[in-house]
């Protein structure tokens, strides 16, 4: 005992309180952290109002040679825009500054298309839902150099659909669509000529490209915040490059072209007022009849085409609303599960022009059914690539033969969610965990949402030309993922034939 008679605290005590008090102030600091990164990462834009006028791509011009051929013209620059009040953002087109204009061309035409590249890198032009030769598919395969040109060709042979077109290049997806290059591009048929729906495009048909962004000051912050395993999630949405936008509708009867144009974030869209929209058609084109809802919900890279009833002078605002897809509380924080935007106002004229009704029946679907499968295929979508592999140039991963249909069979047990693209190909949906699709996913498809515990099985016929050497791609369209390697190659070769050895082509990127 001490001269003061109080016993001093065992040496090993006063460690043991001491590491004790680490702890509790560790654990404080970490639960502090994860509270604040937890109640961050909840984004709502709900109320904050529209007040600019909703741009509509130009339809591009075009000529027509003397064989037929439409040709367009395609520039890819770089430039400014004007965004946000007090200075300009630094941005990539298609012959401007900002996204590109429509294309359009009618089915059975050939076309094509003069692109050049005044950027100060590669890139490429993927035809994103268009049935055409591997070569001309604008994948990573087909680079085009700083400075370069490039044109491709072929004849559009497939069913009036809303697709679009978007960089491919391996390993910079995401920052080259983010920074602006994308655009639509429409397909006409006779059979839409004769149905009675909304037809004047930038009028009572207008395309809707919707992105999430993110500004930092005047210019755009394109980084991945904490635990953003999905990819890029912006705090703000824009549509055809406008913020807060407003579209003035003078008819009954408006058709919104909707397109997830956002490299990571999936949009459950709907309106505000519950009201019910008709989808007419999804991403390769009309389905057999309308479908009524009041959600809709696409993944990045999905289309869609909903008709929606105004009543003169009311507004009615497009929203993304939170993501329904049985995630974990992880991801559906994370992943932006819990987010929700004000997308777009329509705003009626107090007279309105009188719109004929949807009609009953559409377009009859030429989808394989897979009972006439020649084969069954087997995909694992994983992080570290599809089953089990990264993205390899000079791999073919699958050999599929001209003229048959094959069944898909598409996987996600990643505990995040992905979805699935495949080239050249639409795709009947067969099954989504064993039971019938919903009927937002009964029409023709290119891309699928696949959240983490879902299988889905996918129907598909390969009918084009045959080109051993040159493969297509199947991939996760949450572009984060595409480019660190969630993407394989297949290609088309004849009965009896084998796949070549297709040339790594050599691309240049900055971070």
């Amino acid at each position: 005992m001490s001269k003061t008679g109080k016993r001093r605290m065992p040496r090993w005590k006063r460690i043991v309180l001491v590491l004790a008090s680490f702890v509790a102030v560790l654990a404080v600091t970490v639960g502090t952290l994860f509270t604040w990164l937890w109640t961050g990462a909840r984004i709502s834009t709900v109320g904050a109002g529209f007040h600019r006028a909703l741009a509509v791509p130009p339809l591009a011009a075009s000529t027509v040679e003397a064989d037929g051929t439409r040709v367009f013209d395609l520039r890819m620059q770089a430039g400014e825009t004007d965004f946000v009040p007090g200075g300009k953002t630094p941005t990539w087109g298609f012959n401007g500054s900002y996204l590109g204009p429509t294309l359009r061309a009618e089915r059975g035409e050939k076309v094509r298309v003069r692109i050049s590249n005044s950027l100060p890198e590669a890139s490429t032009v993927h035809w994103h839902g268009m049935h055409l030769p591997a070569a001309m598919d604008g994948g990573p395969h087909q680079t085009v150099p700083a400075g370069g040109t490039w044109s491709p060709q072929w004849t559009v042979d497939q069913p009036a659909a809303t697709l679009w077109y978007h960089p491919h290049p391996h390993g910079a997806t995401e920052t080259h669509v983010q920074r602006g290059l994308a655009g639509m591009f429409l397909l006409d048929d006779e059979r839409t000529r004769t149905l009675a729906l909304p037809r004047t495009y930038g009028v009572d048909d207008v395309p809707v490209i919707v992105q999430d962004v993110t500004f930092d000051g005047t210019r755009f912050d394109h980084g991945h915040k904490l635990m953003r395993s999905v990819g890029f999630l912006g705090d703000r949405t824009m549509v055809n490059g406008t913020l807060d936008p407003y579209l003035e509708v003078k008819d009954e009867l408006v058709r919104l072209r909707l397109l997830n144009a956002s490299t990571a974030r999936v949009h459950t869209f709907g309106f505000a007022d519950g009201r019910e929209v008709r989808q007419i058609a999804s991403d390769g084109g009309l389905l057999e009849s309308p479908h009524t809802t009041d959600r809709l919900r696409l993944s990045p890279g999905e289309r869609a085409e909903v008709v929606v009833r105004v009543r003169p002078g009311e507004r009615a605002v497009l929203r993304s609303f939170p993501l329904d897809a049985g995630l974990d509380f992880w991801n559906q924080r994370f992943g932006g599960g819990d987010d929700s935007f004000d997308v777009l106002e329509l705003r009626a004229a107090a007279s309105l022009r009188p719109s004929s009704p949807v009609p009953r029946a559409l377009a009859p679907s030429d989808l394989p059914t897979g009972q006439d499968a020649a084969r069954h295929r087997f995909f694992e979508l994983r992080m570290s690539g599809v089953n089990g592999r990264g993205m390899d140039m000079a791999r073919v991963d699958e050999t599929v033969t001209r003229g048959t249909s094959e069944v898909w069979t598409v996987r996600n047990e990643d505990g995040m969610p992905h979805n699935f693209h495949v080239h050249d190909v639409r795709f009947r949906v067969l099954d989504v965990n064993g039971e019938a699709p919903p009927p937002s996913l009964r029409g023709p498809k290119d891309t699928v949402f696949v959240p983490s515990g879902t299988t889905v099985r996918l129907a598909m016929r390969f009918d084009g030309a045959a080109d051993p050497d040159t493969p297509y791609m199947y991939h996760c369209h949450l572009l984060y993922h595409e480019d660190k390697g969630m993407m394989g190659q297949f290609v088309v070769v004849e009965p009896g034939g084998a796949a070549g050895t297709p040339k790594a082509t050599a691309h240049a990127h900055r971070p």
